[in-house]
Order: structure tokens, then C-alpha cells, then sequence
């Protein structure tokens, strides 16, 4: 019982599910807050009705979405303080930099400009218009860099002091904090990811009206916007995923000998890339593989011959530089999302290459399992991106901030086990209701389709009263 009520665990627990709901939001609105900006630049450069159609039916998607976003995502700030104020003590003064960029830049940007696109269809220029959608599009990505910066910090420490004196890290440079090679290497890998996601949502609406023959002239090039864009995006996140494994490699080396299970120093074709591996349950023996020679050794070190080294001989080298522990993550689930990140991300690579092939010259599929596979394969890139988080948070671990303060070492001291508990179970059943009333506003605006303009003096946008969309 002592052990279910550990402080320790529980605080564990509430973080990451708080925050992988909270990460439920947020690709799609940075992704879908450039693909409403694409549209409204298509329609002001075109004139065209269907692009006008399209930016307020995908806008009010965004705008649910971004509502329920700043609602979760406070949560995340009221953390630090009430279950891991001794990490805020020690890190509160680096790691709070980027944070305050982020709110006080950022979002404030954001906040301030989707503001002035809800209320100024009728009241700004049109180009001007057209100029805070896409003020808000670079705030959000702006708003994601700015976390990122915050998160690597607590993967590869930089810009930094230890104050012996207060026994608290703080921060020297700003511009080495926000310049970390892993934040230069997880921004566009993660970006490209949330662009995957909004993209994803795209081929699904569009499918799913298509599929039951209405809305054809809007969702037709709706269908073929989200197919290449799943396309082209997911090639980017490959290729930015490619340069984020070379910055593990070089800062958290372990983290990667997690991801492959990979006990042994290895070179070569030895060192090779597990596609499915059958293991004893603590993840130590294996009993079945299937693998691709040389593979790690080229995505740890860009060559067929690098070494890449094992968790037994990092494990040694941590105990020599950090004293005695056990400084390995939990294998099977570092193991398992990684491969459940890459897998299900070029699943929905894959379902687009499909798509497009079929959707050539202008035709449409006839078989309805075509798609429901279409409708149903939303999940996909979001499902990569939540694992793809799970894997770099819990591959960090025993580090809270690697090298320099263990996870048991930030929690609140204060804090009990009931507490935790009590908090844990109330956001559990706050966040799963609010999870179903945001589904089901999404589904039936998105079911609704886009909304007919009316006669031909509404077409020119300015018309369109926000009260009725929004």
C-alpha cells in the first residue's frame, strides 16, 4: 500500500498524463493554424469561394482546438510548483527563461492576433486580415520552439552555472540555452510531426464526405491539399528525425542503447537495427529478432562502420562519473515506443502514397474499405508524436535533468501520497470529460462540412459574421 501512495510515483504518473492529454491539442493547432493561414492566402490570391469555405469550416475546428489547449495546458504550469518544487527551486531560473519567452512573446502574440482574425472579417483590410492568421501561425511555432528550448535543457544541460552556495543552477547565456544542438534538432522534427497531424485530420474529413458523395467540389482538392502535405511532411520529419538520433547519440547516449535494447559495445553489422524482437520480460535476453545489419550503426554516426555503444559499458561509465545507481530506463518501454513512433508515423506515410495513387487523374475510389481505412487513420501521426514523447521523456529517466538532478531528487517534499492521489484521480476525470466534449465538438463540426456562402456579395468574405461561425 505504501508503495501505491509513493509520492514519488504518483507525481510521476499525474505529469505524464496531464501532459500527454494536454499534447493531445497541440500539433493540431499549430498545424492547423498554418493550414487555415494557407487557405485564407489562397482564397485572398485567388478569389476562389471553396477556399473561403474551407477557411472558416477547418477555422472553427482550430479555434475548438485551441481553446481546449489553453485550458489543459495551465494545468501543466500549477505542476511544477505543487509536485516538483524542489526541481523548480534548483532549475526555476534556466528553465524558466524559455517559459517566460513563450508566455510573454509567444503566446501573447498568439492570443492577441487570433483574436483580431475572430473579430476582423468585416472590420480590417483583407490582406491585413489575412496578416493575423499567419501572425498566429508563427506565434504557435514560435510558442513550440520556446518549449523545446525549456525541454532540451533538461536533456543536454547548457548555459548554465551550479551555485554551490544555493545549491541551484543558474543561467549564464540565453543565446546557448536557446541555441542547444537538441533543441536545434527536436524543433523541426516536432514541427513537421504537428504538420503530419493537422494533415492527417484533413485527409480524414475529407474522406469521410467524400465517401458519402457530398461537399465533392470543396473536398476533392481538400483530399488532395491533406495527401501531399502527409507526404511532404512526413518525408521532412524523417529526414529531421534522422539529425535528432545523431544529437542523442552525442548527448544521451544510453538513451539510444535503450531504444534498441543493445546490452553490448557494437560496431559494424553488429551493430544492427531490430525490427521486431522477442525478449525475456525484464528485457535483458533476447529470445528472437528479426534485424537489418549496420542499420543502428549508420543512424547512430552516419557510417557503416561507427561504434555504438551498449548499455553495459554506459552503465559503468555513469557509476564512475556520477557515483553508484542504476542509471538505465526501463528498456521495454523505450524499446517499444521507439519502434511504435516510426511505425506508426510511416503507416500514415504509407496511407498517403496510397491515397495519392488512387486519387490520380482526378478519380476517386469505389471501395468503401478504402475509405474507412482513410477515416479511420487519423490517429496515426498523433499516436507517433504521443509515443515518439514517451520514448525521449522515459529514455531520459533515472535524470530529471540529465547529469545533474535525479528524478526521486525533484519531487515536492511536502507533498503526500493522498494528495497526489486525490489530484491524480480529479484531473483523470476532469480531463476525460472535457476529452469527450472536445471529440464531440470536433466530430460535429467537422461532420457539419463547410458551411454555404450564401448570395454573391457574401463571397467576398467580409460579410461572413463571426457570431454565427465562431
Amino acid at each position: 500500500m505504501n508503495e501505491l501512495l509513493d509520492p514519488l510515483l504518483l507525481s510521476r504518473w499525474q505529469f505524464g498524463l496531464t501532459t500527454i492529454y494536454h499534447f493531445l491539442f497541440v500539433p493540431l493547432t499549430i498545424g492547423m493554424a498554418l493550414t487555415v493561414a494557407i487557405f485564407q492566402t489562397a482564397w485572398v490570391r485567388t478569389g476562389k469561394t471553396h477556399y473561403l469555405q474551407l477557411v472558416h469550416f477547418f477555422g472553427r475546428i482550430f479555434l475548438i482546438n485551441f481553446a481546449m489547449g489553453v485550458v489543459t495546458g495551465i494545468v501543466q504550469e500549477f505542476q511544477f510548483g505543487m509536485n516538483w518544487s524542489d526541481y523548480s527551486r534548483f532549475v526555476g531560473d534556466v528553465f524558466g527563461a524559455p517559459l517566460a519567452f513563450e508566455g510573454l512573446l509567444a503566446f501573447f502574440l498568439e492570443a492577441t492576433f487570433i483574436g483580431l482574425w475572430i473579430f476582423g472579417w468585416d472590420k480590417l483590410p483583407e490582406k491585413l486580415h489575412l496578416a493575423t492568421i499567419w501572425i498566429v501561425a508563427t506565434a504557435s511555432i514560435l510558442s513550440a520552439y520556446f518549449i523545446i528550448a525549456a525541454n532540451a535543457f533538461m536533456q543536454n544541460p547548457v548555459g548554465f552555472r551550479i551555485n554551490e552556495e544555493k545549491g541551484r543552477a543558474e543561467l549564464t547565456s540565453i543565446w546557448e540555452l536557446l541555441t542547444n544542438p537538441v533543441a536545434l534538432a527536436a524543433f523541426p522534427h516536432t514541427i513537421f510531426a504537428c504538420f503530419m497531424v493537422s494533415a492527417g485530420l484533413i485527409i480524414t474529413v475529407a474522406a469521410w464526405h467524400l465517401s458519402k458523395n457530398q461537399h465533392l467540389d470543396t473536398m476533392r482538392p481538400t483530399l488532395k491539399f491533406g495527401l501531399w502535405a502527409m507526404l511532404i511532411s512526413g518525408g521532412l520529419t524523417t529526414l529531421a528525425g534522422d539529425q535528432l538520433s545523431l544529437a542523442m547519440v552525442a548527448t544521451q547516449p544510453m538513451k539510444m542503447a535503450a531504444a534498441e535494447a543493445m546490452y553490448e559495445t557494437s560496431t559494424g553489422a553488429d551493430a544492427s537495427f531490430s525490427i521486431f524482437t522477442l525478449g525475456t520480460p525484464d528485457g535483458v535476453h533476447e529470445l528472437f529478432s528479426i534485424r537489418i545489419p549496420y542499420l543502428l550503426s549508420f543512424l547512430s554516426t552516419h557510417t557503416f562502420d561507427g561504434t555504438v555503444e551498449g548499455i553495459n559499458n554506459l552503465q559503468e561509465q555513469y557509476q564512475t562519473l556520477y557515483g553508484p545507481g542504476d542509471y538505465t530506463p526501463i528498456i521495454w518501454v523505450t524499446y517499444w515506443s521507439f519502434r511504435w513512433m516510426i511505425g506508426l508515423g510511416l503507416l500514415h506515410i504509407f496511407v498517403a502514397v496510397v491515397g495519392l495513387w488512387l486519387t490520380r487523374k482526378g478519380q476517386l475510389p469505389t471501395n468503401k474499405w478504402v475509405w474507412k481505412a482513410a477515416v479511420w487513420s487519423f490517429p496515426l501521426s498523433l499516436g507517433a508524436m504521443i509515443v515518439g514523447w514517451v520514448f525521449t521523456e522515459m529514455g531520459r529517466q533515472p535524470w530529471l535533468v540529465f547529469g545533474l538532478l535525479e528524478t526521486a531528487d525533484g519531487v515536492s517534499p511536502g507533498v503526500t501520497g493522498i494528495e497526489v492521489l486525490i489530484s491524480l484521480v480529479v484531473f483523470t476525470v476532469v480531463y476525460g470529460s472535457l476529452a469527450v466534449v472536445e471529440f464531440r465538438l470536433i466530430k460535429k463540426a467537422a461532420q457539419a462540412g463547410p458551411a454555404p456562402l450564401g448570395d454573391p456579395d457574401e463571397q467576398t468574405g467580409k460579410p461572413l459574421v463571426h457570431t454565427t461561425v465562431y
